[in-house]
């Protein structure tokens, strides 16, 4: 059987043994039993791979999968044949509960699957928080030979994986389609068809090298220093420090505190602004500077009071302070008190957008202000973020 190319393989779906006289030497763990339904073929299926056994799948509109027990254990051929779906109901299946796997293979440092991957999975958090849906990813990078490809492939098929794939070697991705279409392992291409459509658009191929190859020395561009000078900037900004520079900012946030104001100016600054953040307190005084550099660059956050007492007693807890200390900081008056008195701070500015930050990823309130950004600044009449290559 073929080695987990992977050390962060949770497999823990079992299945009794079609003929009852192969056992397995080791003992079992009692875990709940289910009878022959879609959910049982699918694990079946995922069980026999795993083992080396030879499989008979059925044909479209049947639903049960056979195990032909005579097939070596070692063999690491797939035979997929129709077979009939007599007696599968009365078939009984020990399983426990694990998370579907999905593969995610690339060549460069696999970020452009990853990311897709998890926004993909936003779409399914209606069962994944609850654990009705449970998903295990798996990112493999760095994938730039065809053996190694092989083996990922071979695995995703014993653990019935879904693999997604972004290979910017067409040879590589060819090679990925078609062994996931020889093994039965369904697949997506992400980097493909849009690398296609764009060579098609520019009359230009694609190099087929990805990130950091050997053979695609690119050099350090200006928009390299400038994201380098623009996350240097934003640290020693940071919470209302160096007041006096906020005129060189790109950006300036201002909100109450535990409003990510933090972590969202330095998201922006790894794009290449430069982001200063100014934090509100109730019977502080805002600095002078805040009030005199551009308005349009000044973007104020909210948040609902609630969350807003969850995170600050969470962030209190986290400090040392235990559920008996004396502090305002987390209490519902002064945390609506606050939001209040931002809130006055903010109407005195209408200029200044203000965007409600509750339930958002950094990502999703970043792209608010970034669109909101580059319309100040292009004067669009469609809303965008335009960028020049």
């Amino acid at each position: 059987m073929l080695a987990c190319p992977c050390s962060a393989f949770n497999l823990r779906a079992t299945a009794a043994p079609a003929n009852p006289d192969i056992s397995d030497p080791e003992p079992e763990p009692k875990v709940r039993k289910l009878k022959g339904s879609p959910q049982f073929n699918r694990w079946y299926r995922a069980r026999a791979l795993r083992s080396g056994h030879k499989l008979e799948r059925p044909s479209h509109g049947t639903g049960a999968l056979e195990v032909n027990p005579s097939a070596q254990r070692t063999s690491e051929t797939l035979s997929l044949e129709p077979t009939s779906t007599a007696n599968a109901s009365d078939r009984e299946v020990e399983l426990t509960d694990s998370g579907k796997p999905i593969y995610m293979v690339s060549d460069g440092t696999g970020w452009t699957a990853e990311h897709s991957v998890n926004a993909a999975l936003g779409q399914f958090e209606h069962c994944l928080v609850d654990r009705g849906c449970p998903v295990n990813t798996h990112l493999f990078s760095g994938i730039d030979d065809v053996e190694r490809l092989m083996e990922i492939i071979k695995q995703a098929a014993k653990e019935g994986a879904l693999l997604v794939y972004t290979l910017a070697d067409p040879s590589m991705a060819e090679s990925a389609e078609q062994a996931c279409k020889l093994w039965g392992i369904p697949s997506t291409d992400i980097l493909g068809p849009i690398t296609e459509a764009i060579a098609a658009h520019l009359g230009v191929s694609p190099s087929g090298l990805p990130r950091g190859a050997a053979g695609r020395n690119i050099p350090l561009s200006d928009e390299y220093f400038r994201r380098i000078e623009a996350v240097e900037f934003t640290i020693k900004q940071d919470d209302g420090a160096l007041p006096q520079n906020l005129s060189k900012a790109d950006i300036v946030l201002t909100g109450v505190s535990r409003t990510g104001k933090t972590p969202l100016s330095i998201y922006l600054a790894q794009k290449g602004y430069k982001v200063a953040n100014v934090p509100i307190v109730k019977g502080v005084a805002l600095p002078k500077g805040l009030f005199e550099v551009d308005p349009e660059k000044v973007f104020g956050l909210t948040i609902n009071p609630l969350v807003l007492q969850t995170i600050r007693k969470a962030r209190a807890k986290s400090l040392g302070f235990g559920d008996n200390a004396r502090s305002n900081y987390s209490e519902m008056a002064y945390v609506k008190g606050e939001l209040e008195f931002a809130r006055k701070v903010f109407a005195q500015n209408p200029t200044w957008p203000v965007i409600e930050v509750t339930g958002k990823a950094i990502e999703e309130t970043a792209a608010v202000i970034l669109r909101l950004y580059h319309d100040r600044q292009q004067k669009c009449s469609m809303p965008r973020i335009s960028k020049r290559y």
